[in-house]
């Protein structure tokens, strides 16, 4: 858990409290949810005989399931839209998964439409674990990343934000954090639909595939951050020594945007991953 004071624009006196989710064995938040996933999924039988574990993903818990895959023997085949981050995709075939990319000019969601497609075509063939449904994906958070969150806090956080990718961050720690502070206030990070940040999903327009995990009446407000302020941020970060991700990036400027509204002393968030994914993107150029 880090301390973040004394950005530009940070009110005085207030703090921001943030997990670094890089100090994960694949580098992510990512491998919380899917070690519960993939753990209920082999403790219930969906992955005998050779079954092959299924998912879309932008490229995270591409890299959770590969891992976890590889080091239980579980092959899996993931969906993921083409302009993942070349690091990410390395990293995923490094650990012998099989990689299906999606057009990237049609989203996140045709990559889900897509995995879909393939599991009811060969249900014999394929487990479709579905991140964006599987009620161990919140839970993971629930158990753990709160827990932790409020371990590691100097006080209770008077509000958290969370970009919203699958939903499974800011409606499992959501959960537990109400549990302890029924006043807590609870923020969901969405990007602008072009070009997007890598990891967070839209969810402005009517057409947007809306999470079934995610719980929005949980959520006090909802704040789209753009891809100009994430990588802005993450580049600010970068020169006092944090190196991370866009998703990072838009969490930090969506917790000092809602301290600033709202008047807050602690806020906590999560650094879903590291910079030194994302090289070959040009973001740090």
């Amino acid at each position: 858990m880090l301390e973040i004071r004394d950005l530009p624009s940070q009110p005085r006196g207030s703090v921001i409290l943030a997990k670094l989710e890089s100090a994960n064995p694949g580098g992510s938040i990512k491998d919380r949810p899917v070690q519960h996933m993939l753990r209920r999924a082999i403790a219930e039988g969906h992955l005998q005989n050779g079954r092959r574990l299924l998912d879309s993903s932008s490229g995270n818990a591409g890299i959770a399931y590969a891992q976890f895959g590889a080091f239980l023997g579980v092959p899996v085949t993931l969906v993921i839209p083409g302009n993942a981050s070349e690091e990410r995709l390395d990293r995923i075939r490094a650990h012998g998964a099989e990689l299906i990319l999606s057009d990237p000019f049609e989203g996140y969601d045709h990559a889900i439409r897509e995995a879909r497609r393939l599991a009811l075509e060969s249900p014999d063939r394929f487990w479709y674990s579905n991140q964006y449904s599987n009620e161990s994906n919140w839970r993971a958070h629930y158990e753990s990343t709160a827990v932790e969150i409020l371990g590691q806090s100097h006080q209770a956080p008077e509000a958290f934000v969370a970009g919203v990718g699958t939903g499974g961050t800011i409606t499992g720690v959501g959960r537990r954090l109400r549990e302890t502070s029924p006043d807590v206030l609870l923020a969901g990070v969405t990007p602008e639909d072009f070009p997007g940040i890598e990891g967070l999903k839209p969810l402005t327009q009517p057409k947007d595939f809306v999470p079934e995990i995610l719980d929005q009446s949980l959520l006090d407000t909802q704040l789209v951050v753009s891809s100009e302020e994430a990588l802005a941020m993450c580049r600010r970060l970068a020169r006092r020594g944090l190196y991370v991700g866009p998703s990072s990036g838009a969490n930090l400027v969506a917790s000092l945007r809602l301290a600033r509204q709202q008047g807050l002393a602690i806020v906590a968030t999560v650094l879903p991953d590291g910079g030194d994914r994302y090289g070959s993107t040009g973001m740090w150029r």
